[in-house]
């Protein structure tokens, strides 16, 4: 059975735990609200030594599930001052699994110096690592694997983290051993640097699941594998072209965030588009249909490749390439990829890097557009120079001390790329969502049940996907494999797979059920902590300004986005 690893920053202590009954059915997102409600004051610091960092996998890690090695990186946000789970792939989740711990929990703080955890079949050990410090990412991960091995996975943070930057990510290394997958937001890379942590070193481990009925997990296995290969997002448009594929989506609808939100469209959207990424990588050597982690069956993450042809980054989303393409005006796929490169190098979460930039060049710091000055500020913040701390306090913090007005975050949490006023199910859920601003926690993109525009039912749609994502945290699986869910037919062979892994009687209703027991724990811990319905607003431009080319305001009253969780009918 998989065990807790608790490891004690402030005495050096190494412990593996065996795990209490009533959390042995919480995974990933589920397991660190339940963690952190029974451990965490939520009035704590989240830079000081009682947060706890906790790194976990899912209910189906280490299983033949499909692409179920998603990584769940929480603890108290220094960005939003909530709870907090960032989901991240590469290969540190199933690498976790095989080494037999479900968690590790890392409390108090190093009194001097700088560590790195090593994880090795049955051991664990805190190694001192002052020679990293000040490193950023590709360049600690060379060095790791040139000491520990090729085959060794990383979890780490670059100088972000190190110097507590409220938008520093903690990066993960993915199947070719490049730090290019974040668990990005809400600045767990500074609570993991606030610990004197620098970074863990994973060797391969040999631990294997225990079926309960392995007969029965295999064929509903098979069964939802095939479910997710079939669906026409899943199996066909994802693999395409991966997540780059939305930005003439999203643009055509009038959701694309452009120059800060003033608009829903961008004129040089088709530049920066998908079928524009696929054709330059296709004349440069570069890879679409690239997995993120081991036994991911839709592959929709990318490689890109320089004008040279050489590796620039990886893991080149759509998020990333609206914030800071069309939010920036910024046009040049290959600067917006030096962006994702620099983000992921430095340790920063690349949608508020994006959100952040925009509000600089709202306030005439830089030029809307200006390739070369926005990737100067991310040079002010790999500095540290007095403007560079500013930045990597995050939009809002920014935005307010620039004197803008127009500042897109939620609980101090910048919006992603789908402008909540032409997709107001997603807006409903910006609002609601525990962490801030998260599209990941139920983006409404695409339902067919309503007009996106339009307020009506966009409330049931996004406490519905709240509730589904939400179960597939829990389950440790990418949420693109859940499209496939949506078929009672499909979602009984989740509820089969549970069954044959864990035993006991399963059905739809205790399966997503977790769902539900994860958002109410996250919403009790943000009262303790003082958050309450007022905070659960859009910022006030998206009320009092419509946007072109719909020309749609966000119009739903404070008592209608009240009822989105109460999970009542």
């Amino acid at each position: 059975m998989s065990k807790f690893l608790r490891i004690n920053m402030t005495s050096g202590s190494v412990n593996y735990e065996e795990i209490k009954e009533d959390y042995l059915f919480f995974g990933g997102r589920g397991l660190i609200a339940k963690l952190m409600s029974d451990e965490v004051n939520p009035q704590a610091d989240p830079l000081g030594p009682d947060n706890k960092l906790i790194i976990c996998t899912g209910l189906l890690a280490g299983s033949s599930a499909p692409s179920a090695g998603r990584l769940s990186v929480g603890g108290k946000s220094p960005l939003t001052g909530t709870i907090k789970e960032a989901n991240a792939g590469g290969v540190a989740g199933g690498m976790l699994a095989r080494l037999g711990i479900k968690a590790i929990i890392i409390e108090g703080r190093a009194d001097a110096g700088w560590f790195i955890l090593k994880l090795s079949q049955d051991k664990a050990e805190l190694i001192p690592a002052d020679r990293y410090a000040g490193m950023n990412n590709y360049a600690l991960v060379d060095a790791l694997k040139e000491l520990h091995g090729a085959k060794t996975g990383v979890i780490s943070i670059g100088a972000a983290g190190e110097r507590g930057y409220r938008n520093a990510s903690v990066q993960i290394t993915d199947t070719e051993g490049r730090p290019c997958r974040a668990a990005a937001r809400g600045g767990l890379g500074a609570v993991m640097g606030s610990k004197k942590l620098k970074a863990i070193v994973l060797e391969p481990g040999a631990t294997q699941p225990a079926y309960a009925d392995k007969e029965k997990f295999t064929a509903a296995m098979r069964g939802y594998t095939n479910a997710i290969k079939t669906h026409p997002l899943s199996g066909e448009a994802l693999p395409a072209l991966g997540t780059p594929v939305l930005v003439n989506i999203v643009n055509s609808m009038g959701a694309l965030p452009t120059r800060n939100f003033t608009s829903g469209n961008f004129e040089a959207a088709e530049q920066i588009s998908g079928e524009n990424l696929a054709k330059l990588q296709a004349e440069r050597g570069g890879k679409l249909g690239h997995p993120c982690q081991s036994g991911c069956v839709i592959a929709c993450s990318n490689v890109y490749h320089d004008a040279d042809g050489n590796y620039l980054t990886a893991g080149f989303e759509y998020e990333t390439i609206g914030m800071n393409g069309s939010n920036c005006a910024i046009s040049d796929l290959d600067t917006i990829a030096q962006i994702d490169r620099f983000c992921d190098d430095l340790g920063m979460d690349t949608m508020e890097t994006g959100a952040t930039i925009g509000v600089c060049m709202e306030a005439g710091k830089i030029p809307f557009g200006d390739g070369p000055a926005a990737l100067g500020l991310l040079q002010e913040m790999a500095d540290g120079t007095e403007l560079g701390q500013l930045l990597g306090q995050g939009t809002k913090i920014t935005g307010a001390e620039l004197g803008v007005t127009r500042i897109p975050t939620v609980k101090g949490q910048a919006m992603a790329a789908y402008d909540p006023r032409a997709l107001k199910g997603t807006g409903v859920t910006y609002a609601t969502c525990p962490m801030g601003a998260d599209h990941t926690a139920g983006n409404a993109l695409g339902n067919p049940t309503v007009d996106p525009t339009k307020k009506d039912g966009q409330v049931q749609v996004s406490g519905t996907l709240q509730v589904g994502i939400a179960t597939f945290d829990n389950l440790g699986m990418c949420i693109f494999s859940g499209f496939a869910s949506e078929d009672p037919a499909n979602a009984a062979h989740l509820v089969d797979m549970m069954a044959g892994l864990y035993g006991g009687e399963w059905s739809p209703d205790r399966l997503f059920g977790t769902g539900v027991q994860t958002i109410l724990l996250e919403k009790d811990f943000n009262t303790k902590a003082g958050f309450t319905a007022a905070d659960d607003k859009l910022p006030s431009f998206c009320y009092t300004e419509a946007l072109p080319p719909t020309n749609s305001a966000f119009d739903l009253a404070d008592d209608e986005i009240a009822a989105t969780l109460q999970f009542g009918g």
